[in-house]
Formats: C-alpha cells, structure tokens, sequence
C-alpha cells in the first residue's frame, strides 16, 4: 500500500540526498509533517481507531460502504493497492460475514464486492469513530483556527494534486473582513516574483485597496472573492470612477487556479454589476506583459484607447487604458 492511502493529507516524500549530503532541506519540514500527523491518527497503532483492523482495511471497508458495491480492480486502482494484499483483506471480511462477492461478468479476473448489513454496520460505526477522533483533536480550537486548518489541508491537496484531478469549480463571493489584506499581499507576492516589480506596486495595490474600504459604497461598488475548497485563489474590485464611469481594479487570479475561467467570470461578475447600477463606461489600466489578462478584456469587448511607458514599479513598462462601453 503506498503512503497516499494512509491518509488524506499525507504528504509521502523521499529523503533525498547528493553525492552523501545532508537530506534536502526543503524536505525536512515535510518529512517533520509527516511523522507528526501519523502519530496524532494513528497510523501506526495496532488497530486503527482501536479497532481490529488496520488502516487499509478500514479504508477498504469505508468505499464499500460508500459506493455500495464496487469491483475489486477499481479497489485496486483507486487505491493503490497491491492485487494480492487486497485478496488477502477480502478475505478477512468474507470469513467475518462483512461483505458478498460475485465474479464481474465485464472482467473474469476481477469480482464485484458490496458490504453486507453487517459490513455497513462496521462502516458507520468506523465512521462515528472517525468523527469523534476529529472532534476531540479539534476542541481546543477555535472558530478562526478551525477555518485556518481547513484552508491549510485545502491547500496541501490542491498542490499535490499534480494531474488537475482536484481542480474543481471555484465559489464567488463579496468580500469579508480580512479578504482585502489578502488582496495585496497576494498580489504583491505574485508580480514582484513574476515581473521583477519593486515595492511601488505594492504601495499602489495597498492605496487602491485601502481607499476602496475607506470610501466603499455599496450603492455603486464591490469586491469579489473567489474561493476553492475554501482558500482565496481569486479577485477583482468595481470602484466608483466620478459620474457614469466605473474602474475595474485589481484583477487576480492565483496560478493554481488558472485555467478554469475564472479570470474571465470575475470580469463578467463587473461588467454585469456596473451595466446594471447605470454605468456608461467600464474602465481599467493595466500593462501590455500581462497578456492572459488582455486576452479577457479583449474578449469581452474592451478597446485599449491610450499607453504610456512608465517605470513605476522599477523595469520599464508599457501601460494601457482599456474601456468598455456598456
């Protein structure tokens, strides 16, 4: 069984080493993770909930409870798990009366498994369990910490999800207290790693940020978040620019979450709500390296009506004036 069913958030690295070295140290963090989050659950305990099964075999028990009946391939598949080690568990629960197996007529090597009552007893019970574990770990937390812990595993499983498998739809909201801190820091991070831009971007990002809350008016403004498994992976602002012209500001989408449509959403979500609080225009600035955000905004209709080269943020750039009429 590899180390990815042991747990959702098991994090299975290498200790890698060169030529006789010390360990990576970007590892040692990770591998420090690991051993810790194994204790508290008990991975290595005897019995896995103290219980008289394994880990294995409760996660085998716990998809045949779920999916109802399954094929042994897919339990193989899914799970990483070896042919005849999974032999072996079905077995155990066929002699304790916790699941019925059939041959599968699309595959004669494999057989289809479903839990029997007794088995999906064992289920909600290994459930029930599982749940009291988590409540009892996460007591001395409170409501702020328990988000935080949430939005960190978030995080964990969507970066180790190489293939995109965990790349699911992204929620939009207005923004709360705290999303708008997040919007600069974000940002700042992102352009000055991928465009070599000083601290004058951030200083721009904090005073157009700060501004909008300090002036916010609900009546002709508003601030989007987008969210994925709970963490923030997007943004965007509609600022009131004096008389009918709106401002699109502080476009973002986080590099994890790109590639899904959300960039193009959010700019939606702007131009819908500055067309339906009598706008006549939406107006932007922005700087011509940017060039998966220009894609949105001439797909959605916006002309670029003036650009001046500025060094604003240190390397010479080219900014542009966009404006779409409503």
């Amino acid at each position: 069984m590899t180390p990815s069913t042991t747990s959702p958030i098991f994090l299975p690295f290498r200790e890698e080493t060169n030529a006789g070295t010390k360990p990576r140290r970007r590892h040692r963090g990770l591998r420090a993770y690991n051993r810790f989050y194994t204790d508290r659950i008990g991975v290595l305990d005897r019995g896995y909930l103290e219980t008289d099964h394994t880990l294995a075999e409760a996660r085998v028990l716990y998809e045949l409870g779920a999916r109802g009946s399954t094929t042994a391939k897919a339990l193989i598949d899914d799970l990483h798990l070896d042919a005849a080690y999974l032999s072996r568990i079905l077995k155990k629960f066929r002699a304790a009366g916790l699941i019925d197996s059939r041959p599968d007529p699309a595959d004669g090597r494999s057989q289809i498994v479903s839990a029997t009552a007794a088995g999906r007893e064992r289920f909600e019970k290994l459930g029930a369990l599982s749940r009291r574990q988590l409540s009892e770990m996460l007591a001395h937390l409170g409501t702020a910490d328990r988000a935080e812990l949430t939005a960190a595993t978030a995080t964990i499983r969507r970066l180790l999800t190489a293939d995109g498998s965990d790349r699911g739809p992204a929620t939009i909201r207005a923004h709360r207290p705290g999303d708008i801190g997040w919007i600069v820091q974000s940002q700042a991070e992102f352009y000055t790693r991928a465009c070599g831009w000083n601290d004058q971007f951030e200083a721009l990002v904090a005073e157009v940020a700060g501004k909008f809350l300090a002036n916010f008016d609900a009546a002709r403004e508003h601030c989007w978040i987008a969210e994925r498994h709970g963490v923030r992976v997007g943004s965007v602002l509609v600022m009131n620019g004096g008389g009918d012209v709106a401002k699109l500001r502080l476009l973002y989408v986080d590099a994890g979450a790109r590639g899904i449509g959300l960039g193009r959403t959010l700019v939606d979500e702007t131009i819908a709500f500055s067309r339906a609080h009598g706008y006549r225009q939406l107006t932007l600035w922005t700087n011509d390296i940017l060039h998966a955000a220009r894609h949105i905004y001439q797909t959605a209709g916006f002309r670029l009506v003036a650009e001046e080269k500025h060094s604003l943020f240190g390397p010479q750039e080219n900014g542009q004036t966009w404006t779409l009429d409503l």
